[in-house]
């Protein structure tokens, strides 16, 4: 007998939306394993992005100013391989859908498991696998506070370091090995510090990725209608693509994009891209803090690893834009242009007052026009 809505048996269990355990073996296989090394080669290199990794903290700390990066014990860094890190992250969209689908099941059941039969949890668990596979030969390195909700993981985070993706962009910039992975290191540890000193960030951008998801699969009854409009767009670009041109501007993610907001997520979505183009940039300033002295080729490293995004196909352009990888780009450096501005008026410890609570984040207004948060907050150089 099916019990799923049934009162008597407590809250409802959610349809699945997304097969996450098929995303993940989908992930594991079409992703590449990448550069071909000895066992002794790769425990070498992973002895030194630990190594590494525990060195970029101190210089985070000194940076920033943030007293968190001095007592990290309750989060881990870990070095993994492309399968790893598609598995780890299957796992957290997993965990940070599931409050969104549990107010969905208990409020409107009847909504969810139409959403869930308009795009059967196979289908969908196979595209997510292809998108994570796609990403999973591209992240060097990601701070996850999400972990923190899975059975058993640790109450800070952790901070996964994708080892076969750092040597092999080392390898196509032909930069000292040493120097890149400290420069990467300091970039991923610095998300670390962030959520360590902002404990209460992670609960919030739940909540708000929580609401975001919520609003967007209630919508069940405009679904189909807006998958097919999705895969119109999708194949427009793609034919293009195929000709060897090149989506016409941003419109093919812009296009996506719009077809899953209406005007109640866009409120959500400016305060997720201005939190995410906070945390980007900051990391950011902290990277570009670092001078010869710490990284002795940080100058060769910055210019080959900006020029190459110009060299990237007509193919990878296409997925970056429809996976809304650009938009991303752009939240780094707009985000430290506001850290570097607001840095520059009141110094960083008149910036670390962001880290207090969630009142305190910037809008996407204020990443713009720094002068308006620093006002907002009543700031001033002492």
């Amino acid at each position: 007998m099916d019990t799923t809505n049934s009162p008597a048996n407590g809250p409802a269990t959610p349809p699945p939306l997304i097969n996450w355990e098929l995303a993940a073996t989908t992930a594991a296989r079409l992703t590449p394993a990448g550069p071909k090394l000895s066992g002794a080669q790769i425990q070498a290199a992973v002895d030194n992005l630990r190594r590494l990794a525990d060195v970029s903290v101190e210089h985070v700390h000194r940076i920033t100013g943030l007293s968190a990066a001095q007592d990290l014990r309750d989060s881990q860094v870990l070095i993994v391989d492309r399968a790893a890190w598609a598995k780890a992250n299957a796992r957290s969209f997993e965990i940070m859908l599931q409050p969104a689908l549990k107010a969905l099941a208990e409020k409107r059941p009847d909504q969810l498991k139409s959403a869930a039969t308009a795009l059967g949890s196979t289908l969908t668990g196979t595209q997510m696998g292809a998108i994570l596979s796609f990403l999973a030969s591209k992240v060097l390195g990601q701070y996850d506070p999400f972990a923190a909700l899975l059975p058993g993981g640790p109450a800070g985070g952790r901070l996964l370091l994708v080892a076969p993706n750092i040597i092999a962009i080392e390898q196509e910039l032909n930069v000292v090995p040493e120097d890149f992975r400290l420069w990467v290191c300091l970039h991923e540890q610095t998300h670390r510090v962030q959520f360590a000193a902002a404990p209460w960030l992670r609960e919030h951008m739940l909540e708000q990725i929580s609401e975001l998801s919520t609003s967007i699969a209630a919508k069940a009854d405009t679904l189909g209608e807006r998958l097919q409009q999705a895969l119109k767009v999708l194949a427009s670009s793609a034919k293009q693509v195929a000709g060897g041109q090149e989506p016409a501007g941003d419109s093919t993610a812009g296009s996506l994009l719009e077809l899953f907001r209406g005007p109640e997520e866009k409120a959500v979505f400016s305060h997720l891209t201005a939190v995410m183009s906070l945390l980007e940039g900051h990391a950011n300033v902290v990277m570009d803090a670092i001078d010869a002295s710490v990284v002795p080729t940080v100058k060769t490293i910055r210019q080959r690893f900006n020029a190459r995004s110009k060299t990237r196909s007509a193919l990878e352009n296409w997925v970056r834009k429809l996976m809304g990888l650009d938009a991303k780009a752009r939240q780094y450096t707009d985000g430290a242009k506001f850290v570097r501005a607001v840095v520059d008026q009141i110094g960083m410890e008149g910036f670390n007052k962001v880290w207090e609570r969630a009142g305190n984040l910037p809008t996407e207004e204020e990443i713009h026009q720094p002068d308006l948060w620093i006002s907002r907050m009543d700031l001033s150089r002492a």
